[in-house]
């Protein structure tokens, strides 16, 4: 019997049973935890992905595409014959988990918010189709990326942009926002909006508060040229960063940490 250690809880608190990997039949409908079921070793059992899955790319080109994050082909996903669906409650649409989960036996929801979220996501995926060993070296790589982070000295406030027209940032309490608190910088949102991804103007006043502008390169595709663009308008720093090493959690957070580190340097 599982202890209460043990037990494999996700993130909406439904409590899943392992299951032999070879007994599983899982659609990841989220780009970064496709990438580290493959790196569990579980690539054999991806039946279904969305095009956004691209990591990687070896091992996902085999893998059947069923839409995007947000519109999946309900049919095709039910003619793969799922066991498991892993899905993320920022990055897919409720009604559609809803619908697939009315015949897809188990759905897998995951909703890291900060970077130390992974431990629980790499045992709780680890654990469900028995990979543990696998598991615990993913585990092992984090924590010596985290621990090998320089202490931050001094922080800054910085603009992370993600979209534009609108132009939109993270807010607090976001995943990206605490993986950029470990490099010291602390993200600023509009006062009063509490959305986690929210809209906002340039203004004079909002200018002042920042120290720094991180333009992203997903979800929108900003370039150097934004980068010109936009110092030549604000007149304060900017700079390029990779969206998929800040936003993707799973496997890929251990190259994002050392990538945070590096950035430190840029800055």
């Amino acid at each position: 019997m599982m202890s209460a250690s043990r037990v494999l809880t996700d993130a909406a608190g439904c409590v899943h049973q392992p299951v032999p990997a070879a007994e599983a039949r899982i659609v990841s409908l989220v780009p970064s935890i496709t990438e580290l079921i493959c790196d569990l070793g579980l690539s054999s059992r991806l039946v279904g992905r969305t095009g956004f899955c691209i990591h990687p790319a070896a091992q996902v080109q085999r893998i059947p595409k069923v839409g995007g994050t947000k519109d999946v082909n309900l049919e095709k996903i039910r003619q793969l014959a799922p066991t498991h669906l892993v899905v993320n409650i920022d990055e897919n649409e409720k009604p559609v988990v809803d619908q697939l989960a009315a015949w897809i036996p188990h759905v897998i929801v995951t909703h890291p918010l900060a970077p130390d979220d992974n431990l629980v996501l790499y045992r709780l995926l680890g654990g469900i189709f028995q990979v543990p060993q696998a598991a615990e070296q993913w585990c092992a790589a984090y924590l010596e990326a985290r621990t090998a982070l320089t202490p931050v000295t001094r922080r800054q406030r910085v603009l992370y942009c993600i979209w534009q027209d609108p132009w939109m940032t993270v807010s607090a309490p976001t995943y990206i926002a605490a993986m950029l608190q470990l490099a010291g910088w602390d993200c600023w949102s509009p006062d009063g909006n509490l959305a986690r991804y929210p809209a906002f103007d340039w203004t004079p006043a909002m200018l002042e508060q920042i120290d720094l502008i991180l333009l992203s390169t997903e979800p929108y595709r900003f370039t150097e040229q934004h980068v010109d663009a936009l110092e030549r308008q604000t007149g304060k720093p900017v700079m390029l960063v990779d969206g998929e090493m800040i936003s993707w959690y799973g496997s890929r957070a251990v190259a994002g940490l050392k990538y945070l580190e590096s950035l430190r340097h840029w800055a």
